[in-house]
């Protein structure tokens, strides 16, 4: 049976020790958290377009349909305060930037949505669709939305993560290690408006659902000390390890192992000091255990992420054994 060890965790990184267990295993689990493990992404994005009178901003517009919206050159507030012939009162400001929104909706995509897999189930899966078109599936069981409302300024006004306002729980907001992502920039006469919908997904149907990053394994190592005089030209350097972190000449703990080898490099291939030193301390892989690391998005932590990757591989093993059952 495969044991996992916790090596080192944080809420944005794991390392755990893989035992009992061999390279096509580490690999299929290291497949499975980029492809098969459920995430909140921004998949829609709804842009208010058109032209605002800042000074009837959220007075309902008769013409444009929308508050402070209006069509040609006027305000119907403004029309009905001033006459028809009469200018504006309020500042005009246009839905336009220097980035496209198809730009802004990929930059919105790549945010770390809050995914708590026990309250949303896929998009698909919403029983709040039955009898609906697909461009109008979606619930509060499968989706979020988020409203953002931005003006531009002389200096130019920073539009972030921050910005994005959440339609529901406040749990559900931008988390606040990443609400400085930027998303564009807006400048005097500019403004942006738009609802965007995050939905869950897996990373085999797209990128901006794959929940980690930087997934690899490697076999565990252990170092034992082969000739301690010439080990000596190691320990001189006052490095991080040293002589008295071996035990009976030999070094097991992962983390000290794997600093161990960092540091060889300043008396290994391509230093003066390779002569003096070669095989003083020789480097073995331990049979059927490696070493399994990743990092999150921030969207999940690194925990929930690793738990719901070794439930999606139990689940494909389980059908893969059925179907093996049947046609035998």
């Amino acid at each position: 049976m495969i044991k996992i060890e916790i090596i080192e965790e944080r809420d944005d990184h794991v390392t755990v020790l893989l035992k009992n267990t061999d390279r096509a295993f580490a690999n299929a689990l290291r497949r499975t958290l980029m492809t098969d493990v459920p995430k909140m992404a921004i998949n829609r994005v709804r842009f208010e377009t058109g032209k605002r009178c800042m000074e009837h901003l959220n007075t309902p517009d008769p013409v444009g349909k929308n508050g402070g919206f209006f069509d040609g050159s006027r305000c119907s507030e403004c029309e009905k305060n001033n006459g028809l012939n009469q200018a504006l009162d309020g500042e005009v400001v246009e839905s336009i930037g220097a980035l496209s929104d198809e730009m802004i909706a990929h930059r919105l995509a790549m945010i770390p949505i809050p995914t708590f897999h026990d309250e949303f189930c896929l998009l698909e899966d919403d029983p709040g669709n039955k009898g609906l078109p697909r461009e109008e599936w979606g619930t509060p069981k499968s989706q979020i939305i988020y409203h953002c409302r931005a003006f531009g300024n002389k200096e130019g006004n920073l539009l972030t993560a921050g910005d994005l306002d959440v339609i529901g729980d406040d749990n559900l907001q931008i988390p606040e290690l990443y609400r400085n992502i930027p998303i564009t920039k807006l400048y005097t006469g500019q403004f942006i408006e738009f609802y965007a919908y995050a939905v869950l997904g897996v990373g085999q149907d797209h990128s901006k659902w794959n929940p980690v990053s930087g997934v690899s394994f490697s076999s565990r190592k252990i170092a034992t000390i082969a000739r301690p005089g010439k080990a000596k030209q190691l320990w001189d350097l006052e490095l991080t390890i040293g002589k008295s972190d071996f035990k009976n000449k030999k070094l097991e703990d992962v983390q000290k192992v794997e600093t161990l080898v960092r540091e060889m490099h300043h008396v290994g291939d391509g230093t003066a000091r390779i002569e003096d030193f070669a095989d003083a301390i020789t480097i073995e892989d331990v049979p059927g255990e490696y070493l399994f690391s990743f990092d999150t998005d921030g969207s999940m932590t690194a925990r929930t992420a690793f738990e719901m990757g070794c439930k999606a591989l139990s689940a494909r093993f389980s059908d893969l054994s059925e179907q093996l059952a049947e046609d035998l």
